[in-house]
């Protein structure tokens, strides 16, 4: 299996990347220097995640104690959902190249078909509508700047990605989505195979107990369970290099040092075809849902219409209840 995908740019993204979204400012550094020693070489970032400062720190000092150098890293980040606006772009990203203290980044996302009003919490009550044809524009002047060497989108629906293709000159090189045993993301896997469009997986692992998160365990799902102890792998490394062998990159969270060098463990070995079939079984729920998107300001009216009917429940509809509390969520970005 290889360590990288390429990209429609021609650029490569390793196959294995650290998420750094829930990482204590406190802890990130000491993650991603850990996490670059164990031979990780993609950091996902975001200003929303309030730890960009921390992250540039980190690579300060990885470049200045010779452990890798910038050419050897690729650098994800994403604009702020409150900076859609195409004047904000280059501010937004300005700002980001300031804290992670780099001249470029190799990837700049849209990181949500979503939009605040500009200065404003990341609070349902602040959401206006999108104008993702006008932000996309911005993005590709960041592109043919060399400010971002490629661009991309995050959470987008077929549809939306479908919408996008319609207007863009630069076409995304990435669409971040949530992926894992549990939520295969198959129509939109060969969407994208079909658009040049590579996959990358946040919360391949499931993120289980994290804000906004809710549905069956990744790792107790007993096919994953049943898998690694036939490879004799941890639950985890499973999920991980299923994702790899459908093709996607992935990101998996953690501080934990013994945790990060476990998770990288995923080349030398591969899941048998027999078994790789059996996820197939699986049922299909998607645990991040995003309720808060729902708002008579946001343009969306039902979870279905946010995303484009790509979205499966734990329970039948009439045993459903929405989460409408989603104070925790937009507090892990504020």
């Amino acid at each position: 299996m290889a360590e990288s995908f390429v990209l429609n740019t021609g650029a490569r993204i390793p196959s294995i990347g650290l998420g750094t979204w829930q990482i204590q400012p406190g802890a990130v550094g000491g993650a991603i220097y850990a996490a670059v020693k164990a031979g990780y070489r993609h950091i996902d970032c975001a200003s929303a995640y309030r730890n960009e400062k921390e992250v540039g720190l980190a690579l300060k000092k990885l470049f200045e104690d010779g452990v890798v150098a910038r050419e050897d890293l690729f650098i994800t980040s994403k604009l702020w959902p409150g900076n859609h606006a195409p004047e904000d772009v280059p501010e937004d990203i300005g700002a980001t190249l300031e804290d992670l203290q780099l001249d470029y980044l190799d990837l700049y996302l849209i990181i949500a078909p979503i939009r605040f009003k500009k200065g404003t919490k990341m609070s349902p009550e602040n959401l206006i509508p999108t104008d993702i044809p006008a932000t996309w524009g911005a993005m590709e002047k960041l592109y043919d700047s060399g400010k971002a060497r490629a661009i991309g989108v995050s959470n987008f629906s077929c549809k939306k990605l479908e919408d996008l293709f319609a207007v863009a000159r630069v076409p995304p090189a990435v669409n971040q989505v949530e992926c894992h045993p549990v939520w295969h993301q198959d129509k939109l896997r060969k969407l994208c195979q079909s658009r040049g469009v590579h996959l990358t997986a946040y919360s391949p692992l499931g993120s289980a107990g994290s804000p906004g998160y809710s549905g069956p365990s990744v790792l107790s799902n007993p096919i994953v369970i049943s898998v690694a102890e036939k490879l004799q792998k941890t639950p985890a490394q499973v999920a991980l290099r299923w994702g790899l062998q459908m093709g996607q990159s992935v990101i998996p969270k953690s501080a934990n040092e013994a945790r990060i060098k476990e998770n990288f463990d995923i080349f030398d070995w591969s899941i048998p075809e027999d078994l790789m079939a059996k996820f197939s079984e699986t049922k299909q729920v998607k645990l991040l849902k995003a309720e808060f998107a729902v708002h008579p300001q946001s343009g969306y009216k039902t979870l279905e219409d946010f995303w484009d009917g790509e979205i499966a429940y734990e329970l039948p509809q009439n045993e459903r209840t929405e989460h409408r509390d989603h104070s925790d969520f937009l507090r892990s970005f504020s």
